[in-house]
Parts: C-alpha cells; structure tokens; sequence
C-alpha cells in the first residue's frame, strides 16, 4: 500500500513524502532519499521495493513537489537545496515520524542521497543504520566520529561524478573513526542500480547495470535484515 502523507520536522514545518508499506503495514522503517531528479517514479519504485521486502519506507519531497529529467534542471534544484537543513531537518523528521511506528528505522539514498545518508548519519541520533550508494560529502566535510551506526557503501568504480579515488580518502576517514563499515566496489559507472539511467555519448555518464544492482541490492536487504530486524 502507497500514499503520500506528511509529517513534521524537527522545526515543526511540513514536509510531504510518499510512504510505502509492507502487507500487514508494520515492519522496519527505511528512509529513501531521492536522487538530484526528485520525487520521481523510479525513487518511488525503491520504496515500493523495500516494501515488498518487508519495511515501511518513507521517501521526504526534498524538492517540494518539483522533479525534472533533465540534468541542467536537476542540477539546478539540487544547488538550491540547503544539504545541512535537508538532513538534520527533512531526513531526521522523516527518521523521528517511523520511530512512531517502527522500531529501528534506517536511511538509505542514491546519488545525492547517498551525500545526505553520509550527512544524516553523521547528525541524527534517531536512525540505526545506513546504505549510501554512489555518493558522498567530500571527505573533509564529513565528521566521519559522528557516524555511531552500522554502515554499508555502495562505489562504482568508473564513477566519474564521485570518483574512486575519493572513496579511498572517505574510507581511510572511515577507518581511522573505527566505523561499522562494509564498503564495496562495483565495475559500474554512476547510478548502476537506477533502471532509467541509460548513457549516452562515446563515454557514459550514467548506466544501469542489472547484475550489479541486483548484487547490491541482495547485499542491501541482508545489511538491513541484520541490522533493523
């Protein structure tokens, strides 16, 4: 079952989000935080998906009703978005509204959202374990002490949007913070688990991978599994 809804923030403004939950309409809760396209069909897809496997997931409007498939748009809603108010606001309200109902309640996102699961881990005491896939803050950026919950990554390593050798600088910080931490690497370019990514030009951008996405997401749902119950 799906709908939007609307919860509070921790400032007491709205924010809308589509809610999918599992048959029987308790489970585990999983935050999903959209790429830089927005609301779309697909980020509503990996909510549907999460709940077919069980968790309720909740995926915040972060662009207030607004969502495109053109990159220069995109990239233009993404720049105007406040990262720090959309975790420690959007993303820890949407946290604090399934602890209403679900016992343990992750935070899982895809590109952007893979930078505001990081930044959401790192300042929300709320959540309990996080998957970020593909991107990340820059490293200098993140207080990667803050981070006090299990945590899966999910790299490409052809990524020319967030670069491998970047990942190896945020996993050192990982390291050296003695994180709960799995990290694994994909021979994938960026977004190789979104089914719309299709690349275009001599050298792809973007581009779904099905074998890579099904093997991340397997590793997903057992990461979750053992750490949300």
């Amino acid at each position: 079952m799906a709908s939007m809804i609307s919860y509070p923030r921790p400032d007491g403004q709205t924010v809308n989000a589509y809610l999918a939950e599992p048959e029987g309409g308790s489970g585990p809760g999983v935050v999903v935080i959209q790429e830089w396209w927005g609301l779309n069909d697909q980020i509503r897809g990996v909510a549907d998906r999460l709940a077919a496997a069980g968790y309720v997931a909740l995926v915040p409007d972060l662009y207030r009703g607004k969502s495109t498939v053109e990159a220069e748009e995109a990239h233009h809603l993404m720049s105007s978005l406040q990262f720090g108010e959309a975790a420690t606001q959007d993303v820890r309200g949407a946290v604090q509204f399934l602890k209403t109902r679900c016992p343990k309640v992750g935070v899982t996102g895809f590109c952007m959202g893979g930078v505001l699961t990081l930044m959401a881990l790192a300042n929300v005491p709320e959540v309990d374990a996080g998957v970020a896939w593909y991107g990340f803050p820059s490293p200098e950026h993140l207080d990667a002490g803050k981070i006090r919950v299990p945590l899966m990554g999910h790299w490409a390593t052809q990524d020319a949007a967030f670069e491998i050798a970047t990942v190896d600088v945020l996993e050192e910080k990982f390291r050296a913070a003695k994180l709960d931490y799995t990290g694994h690497r994909y021979l994938a370019y960026h977004a190789f688990a979104n089914e719309t990514a299709v690349g275009r030009g001599r050298i792809p951008i973007t581009q779904y991978d099905a074998a890579w996405a099904q093997m991340a997401w397997d590793r997903t749902l057992r990461f979750f599994g053992r750490h949300l119950g």
